[in-house]
């Protein structure tokens, strides 16, 4: 599949592998691909979120993504559900991080060894990029550009797709702005 991949999606799932790295996760996440995504300038996709207003406000994206790993990657609707059986999420993270250090929930590894050899994809960036294949077959695009990357994330449920959403980034706004095309294909 990667041999579809234009010139700047190969730029994200670097930055994603990069972004990794620097968190020192064990994996490669969904995450990451938006974080990656933030990073580019001068792509489809950079174009696309500057359009709708969330490029000049990436350090909120960023923040957002932060507080959610501190909620071990639950959204705001998991964080609610839990609340309905009476568990609150903010005080278990505030007993682990009193215990454990800030980030303990996050899997941040700050300051401790840890292993720097090949990360892997996990089961939701590959989910990701399968859905960015699914995203540009189905606007009829030869190569799979970090826009399809950007339209995946907004169709996977998930922290990555309610951040965007959060920050006016949704699948219709990104079609609206990309030029229509990918219809109910990547939904």
């Amino acid at each position: 599949m990667f041999e579809r991949f234009t010139k700047d999606a190969r730029a994200v799932v670097q930055g994603a592998v990069e972004q990794a790295e620097g968190a020192r996760a064990q994996t490669v996440d969904a995450e990451h691909l938006l974080l990656a995504l933030l990073d580019r300038e001068g792509g489809r996709a950079s174009f696309a979120l500057s359009a709708l207003g969330a490029g000049e406000r990436k350090e909120e994206v960023r923040q957002a993504l932060a507080e959610a790993r501190r909620r071990a990657g639950l959204t705001r609707a998991e964080t609610d559900a839990l609340a309905g059986l009476g568990i609150d999420v903010s005080e278990i993270v505030a007993r682990v991080e009193e215990a454990h250090g800030v980030g303990a929930m996050a899997g941040d590894r700050k300051g401790k060894r840890w292993w720097s050899g090949h990360r892997s994809f996990s089961k939701g960036a590959k989910e990701v990029l399968e859905q960015a294949l699914r995203a540009a077959v189905a606007r009829h695009d030869r190569g799979i550009g970090d826009e399809h990357i950007l339209l995946a994330l907004t169709v996977r449920p998930g922290v990555p797709a309610e951040v965007l959403a959060d920050h006016g980034v949704t699948h219709e706004s990104l079609t609206r702005v990309l030029g229509g095309g990918a219809g109910e294909a990547c939904a």
